[in-house]
C-alpha cells in the first residue's frame, strides 16, 4: 500500500464527539458491499434512503447493504478476477472470502431494486470491479467495513429498469454530473469522483479510508 494521505471531512464529520461529553461505547464495524452500476459509460444507479432510517436518513445512495453468512456459498456463474481477489484481501484482517463482499452486493442491489445480475447459475463475478474500501470513523453508533465494486449495467443486467422498495427509494439512472448534485454521503461523493477516473480511462488503485490517529487516511490498494 501506498503512503497514508489526508481525506478532507465535511464540517460535520469534523467533530466524532461532543465537547466534554463521555465518548460512546466503539462500535465494531459489520461488513458490507456496494454495486456501482454504470449505464452507457455516462449513468450511474442510485437511491434514495428513507427518512426512517436511522442510518444516512434521506441521503442518495448506490445499493448495497450488510454482508450475510450465506454469502460466500451463494452460486456464481464465474469467479472473481485473481487480480480483484488479491485486491479484496490487503488492507489487515479479512473476515470472510473475497466472493462473499461481491455476492452481497449482488444480492442487495436485487433486494433493492430488483435488478438481477446474471442468470439461473447467479452473476458473473469477473465482470465486477473493486473500485474501493471504506471503514466507518468509531464513535459512530453504525459502522462498516464497506467494499465497493464498479460493473457495466449492460453487460451484466438483463434489465435497466430499477425498481422502489422499502430501502431505497425513487430508485433511478443519473447522469454523473446530476449524481454529483443530489444529497450524498461524504463517502458515497468520494467513490463516485473514483467511478469518473475508472470511467474516464485513468488508471487508478483503489482508496482504503479509514480514521487512524485522529484524522481519517487513505492508502492506495496495490496487489
Amino acid at each position: 500500500m501506498k503512503r497514508p494521505e489526508q481525506f478532507a471531512m465535511t464540517p460535520e464529520e469534523k467533530v466524532f464527539d461532543a465537547p466534554d461529553a463521555e465518548k460512546p461505547k466503539v462500535v465494531k464495524p459489520r461488513d458490507a458491499a456496494t454495486l456501482i452500476l454504470v449505464r452507457g459509460g455516462r449513468e450511474v444507479m442510485m437511491g434514495q434512503r428513507s427518512k426512517g432510517h436511522v442510518f444516512m436518513p434521506d441521503k442518495w445512495v448506490f445499493p448495497g447493504g450488510r454482508v450475510d453468512l450465506q454469502d460466500g456459498r451463494a452460486k456464481a456463474a464465474t469467479e472473481l478476477t485473481p487480480e480483484t481477489e488479491a485486491l479484496l484481501k490487503l488492507g489487515g484482517v479479512i473476515r470472510r472470502a473475497p466472493r462473499a463482499y461481491a455476492l452481497a452486493a449482488t444480492r442487495e442491489t436485487l433486494e433493492e431494486t430488483g435488478l438481477v445480475l446474471g442468470g439461473p447459475e447467479g452473476p458473473e463475478l469477473d465482470k465486477l470491479q473493486f473500485v474501493a474500501r471504506a471503514i466507518t470513523p468509531p464513535y459512530r453508533p453504525r459502522r462498516f467495513d464497506a467494499r465497493f465494486f464498479l460493473a457495466d449495467a449492460e453487460a451484466v443486467l438483463a434489465s435497466f429498469e430499477p425498481v422502489a422498495g422499502e430501502e431505497l427509494l425513487h430508485t433511478k439512472w443519473f447522469s454523473l454530473d446530476d449524481a454529483e448534485r443530489l444529497d450524498l454521503p461524504s463517502i458515497t461523493r468520494f467513490v463516485l469522483k473514483e467511478v469518473r477516473q475508472r470511467l474516464a480511462g485513468q488508471a487508478v488503485e483503489p482508496p482504503f479510508l479509514r480514521f487512524m490517529r485522529g484524522s481519517h487516511q487513505m492508502d492506495r490498494l496495490k496487489s
